[in-house]
């Protein structure tokens, strides 16, 4: 299959690419204007893609599939207005981009997987939720129904769309992660608030095969969440890190603490509760790699 990729620097654009090659799919980086390096035209990698105005190279013709992974870091700032905007225009609005693109085509691709959030659900406590869950109240829930929206705007020009839901991603290249390992070789780290927040985490093999069987698998569309199949609560994340890394677990970071440095993005990054089952993937009969959390860790750390 040839298969455009968009967010294909970030962490798992970078691992889903290298997978795609190695199991012989055609891989095209869409990347924005000026950021094509000459090596890589002539290896005929990227693709020169504009968000704003829609423009996508010529070599992006004959597509099978998209995989957009596109978006800022929700965790690269406070959550002032400015933040905030730049969150919605390079998701929602470079979504829109995306796939008024798609319509141009001649020959459109059969299936678009976009990047979602399980932040969809919002602080639900100790409610199980699946993909037929109602979204959440808050940034995050309002941010991720709408990212949703816009790339279920394909389906109107007959292309198969996936909305994967991320839980949280582990992974030693990146995400949060590295920075709670940092906290612990320290002697610092400890559990977020009361601890009893519910974590669905997964890890970043789990992430990539899935979005893989997404695109290969056309029975896969609509929402599809990508956790494990056993959430668990920060203090319990907190306790099997501590025991993969052979580092103590005594402190515990306040919740005051947690809104005086971060703000809001605190309330609903790190206190919030999403206790989040992968209803479709059992369905689909997908066997995870890592389903435990403490071999998870100590395979990843």
């Amino acid at each position: 299959m040839k298969i455009l990729v968009t967010g294909s620097s970030g962490l798992v654009g970078t691992a889903l690419v290298e997978e795609l090659k190695q199991v012989g799919h055609t891989v095209l980086r869409l990347v924005r204007p000026g950021s094509i390096r000459s090596s890589r035209v002539t290896e005929g990698f990227d693709v020169e893609w504009n968000p704003v105005t829609g423009g996508l190279g010529g070599a992006a013709v004959g597509a099978d599939a998209v995989v957009n992974l596109a978006g800022a870091s929700i965790t690269g700032g406070r959550w002032n207005e400015e933040r905030k905007k730049i969150l919605r225009t390079s998701r929602v609005d470079a979504t829109d981009s995306l796939v008024n693109s798609l319509a141009r085509m001649a020959v459109r691709p059969r299936v678009l997987v976009c990047a979602s959030a399980i932040g969809y659900y919002g602080n639900r406590g100790d409610q199980l939720l699946t993909e037929e869950s109602a979204a959440g109240a808050g940034f995050l829930p309002d941010l991720a129904r709408d990212w949703e929206a816009s790339a279920r705007k394909a389906e109107a020009i007959g292309v198969r769309v996936v909305c994967a839901r991320f839980g949280i991603i582990l992974a030693k290249q990146g995400g949060a992660l590295p920075q709670m390992v940092r906290l612990f070789k320290l002697g610092v780290g400890g559990k977020l608030g009361s601890g009893r927040q519910w974590m669905s985490w997964v890890t970043l093999t789990d992430t990539v095969h899935v979005v893989r069987l997404a695109v290969e698998n056309a029975a896969v569309r609509g929402a599809i969440n990508v956790v494990s199949p056993e959430p668990v609560r920060n203090v319990e994340l907190t306790k099997a890190l501590a025991t993969a890394l052979y580092r103590p677990a005594i402190f515990a970071v306040p919740e005051f603490a947690l809104k005086l440095a971060m703000g809001e993005a605190a309330g609903e990054l790190l206190l919030s509760s999403q206790r989040v089952l992968p209803a479709q993937l059992e369905k689909l009969g997908y066997k995870f790699t890592h389903s435990e959390l403490g071999s998870a860790l100590r395979a990843t750390v």
